[in-house]
């Protein structure tokens, strides 16, 4: 099979792991635009599939569109990039029976590997040599009620956390979840606040944060302070 992505046709092999696959929506190079790797060029691959649905949600044609492909095939298009990084992301990866596998094989082929996850799901099926991004969610999300809270204490030193801010109340309960975490974490990990796009003040978050005294990061979206008005594919 060819698939023609960023100006050029990539093989894509059949042959391994057919009866693993994954439903993809996008596979795409850019700029990683969060988390601690800010900055740095990254391969995304967009999983299809969402548990949830919050409210400010800005990959919603991940919920359904999107195609089966063996294991194989994701592994050698992300390898045809020769680029070090790769976030795997969604809609909710951890909703694929086969991300797990997945995440190892990128590993162990010398990857440095991102999983970002919605904080529904238990972060223990990925290997810990990856950075699991676990977003918590703030209860303008509509979703908190689904945080399992108990990846809180899953949480390694390799591991991330983000929290999105819309409004005071989603600040003081993303205080509370910082000032409950194990020591061991709060010391050491990193933590990320990051305001809804064009409905929280970046400047308002961070008066927040420097009277708190908060050993957080505040976190904006790179990707959308570059190209403004993309809606996929960034």
């Amino acid at each position: 099979m060819m698939v023609k992505k960023a100006g050029r046709e990539t093989a894509l092999s059949e042959g391994w792991c057919n009866l693993m696959g994954l439903k993809v929506n996008e596979i795409f190079y850019s700029i990683q635009g969060e988390s601690s790797f800010a900055g740095l060029p990254c391969v995304f691959i967009r999983l299809t599939g969402c548990n949830l649905r919050c409210t400010y949600c800005d990959t919603r044609y991940a919920y359904e569109q999107g195609r089966n492909m063996p294991l194989r095939a994701v592994v050698d298009w992300v390898q045809s990039y020769r680029c070090p990084l790769v976030e795997v992301t969604g809609g909710e990866p951890l909703i694929q029976e086969d991300v797990p596998e997945l995440v190892c094989r990128l590993v162990d082929l010398g990857f440095t590997v991102l999983l970002e996850t919605n904080g529904s799901q238990d972060i223990r099926r990925i290997d810990r040599r990856c950075v699991r991004i676990v977003d918590v969610k703030c209860p303008s999300s509509g979703e908190s009620a689904k945080n399992d809270l108990e990846n809180l204490y899953r949480l390694t030193d390799n591991d991330e956390l983000k929290f999105v801010i819309g409004d005071a109340q989603d600040y003081m309960y993303a205080k509370e979840m910082v000032n409950a975490l194990p020591t061991s974490y709060s010391k050491k990990g990193t933590i990320h606040f990051s305001p809804v796009f064009d409905r929280m003040a970046p400047d308002e978050l961070a008066k927040w944060i420097l009277k708190d005294r908060l050993n957080v990061r505040l976190h904006l979206q790179l990707h959308k302070l570059i190209w403004p008005s993309a809606e996929r594919g960034v």
